[in-house]
């Protein structure tokens, strides 16, 4: 039998993308998945619009598990991803944006990969499709791991930091094209960061911390998310995977003020001393 994987949705005010996401999570190949919603969004919420209670329907009849809340208040996103987390019963958890459409195979190569590397995330980039075409040669070199994915520390500034240009506009999508006849295989490559369809070991995710440092930032920020894997990855290692799998649907942001940056004025945390087992400890 497959193990649970707990997939973790914030959203607001974006009901039609929000429904095409969880059309996508229903047709996935793993199994198990117990879907967590956590709306934000205007009014009523975009749960309680037609089209996304035609999916909740669909996806409960087709035995998957949905929880969903309805949560007003608006502290933040390291707030919203905090509250999420804190829903967590799966051994692993799959962090998607809401308007993000994933292959039917998706979910199962994450899941391969983090079982088989042990690190603390595994990350699918969104390819933006409205750039095919739009060749970018000096963003879209990509690092292999060849070996095992182990603990790196990655700042703002630093070289590493640039690697985050491969997941802009069609980079990505461009690179895995021309590399599709020379292996089938999943790869895994090196990261910044990943946006929007990521996966995490709970447990090594909440050892670094996850997303309690919500208190020490204004509501308006951004960058949560970053900071958290760059945390993660630290102290457990991570890698994105080609192909990816995950497209972005390019809706306007409903993240408009982006003045606080996390990474930017927070720092990695020290490890403490009790910490869980490393990736391949």
């Amino acid at each position: 039998m497959s193990e649970t994987i707990d997939v973790l949705i914030p959203t607001r005010n974006r009901p039609a993308a929000l429904a095409v996401t969880l059309t996508a999570l229903g047709a996935q190949t793993w199994p198990a998945l117990r879907i967590v919603l956590a709306d934000q969004s205007d009014e009523e919420g975009a749960c309680a619009r037609g089209e996304v209670q035609a999916v909740l329907r669909y996806l409960r009849a087709c035995g998957r598990s949905v929880d969903t809340f309805r949560r007003p208040r608006r502290r933040g996103m390291a707030e919203q991803r905090a509250f999420l987390l804190a829903q967590v019963r799966a051994a692993c958890c799959l962090f998607v944006d809401d308007d993000v459409i994933l292959e039917p195979d998706l979910v199962a190569r994450l899941h391969a990969v983090m079982r088989a590397e042990r690190c603390g995330l595994v990350g699918s980039a969104l390819h933006g499709l409205s750039y095919l075409g739009q060749l970018r040669p000096m963003q879209e070199t990509i690092e292999f791991w060849d070996g095992p994915v182990m603990p790196e520390t990655i700042r703002p500034g630093s070289p590493a930091w640039a690697r985050h240009h491969l997941h802009s506009a069609a980079n990505l999508f461009h690179v895995q094209s021309r590399l599709k006849h020379e292996r089938g295989a999943t790869r895994r490559y090196k990261i910044a960061w990943v946006g929007g369809c990521v996966m995490f070991d709970t447990a090594k995710l909440k050892a670094a911390g996850g997303f309690d440092f919500w208190r020490k930032l204004p509501a308006q920020h951004c960058g949560e998310d970053v900071l958290a894997q760059q945390r993660v990855m630290a102290r457990y290692g991570g890698c994105a995977i080609l192909p990816s799998g995950a497209y972005h649907m390019e809706l306007p942001t409903t993240i408009t003020a982006r003045a606080i940056d996390a990474p930017y004025v927070l720092p990695l945390a020290d490890p403490p001393a009790d910490c869980v087992p490393g990736p391949h400890g």
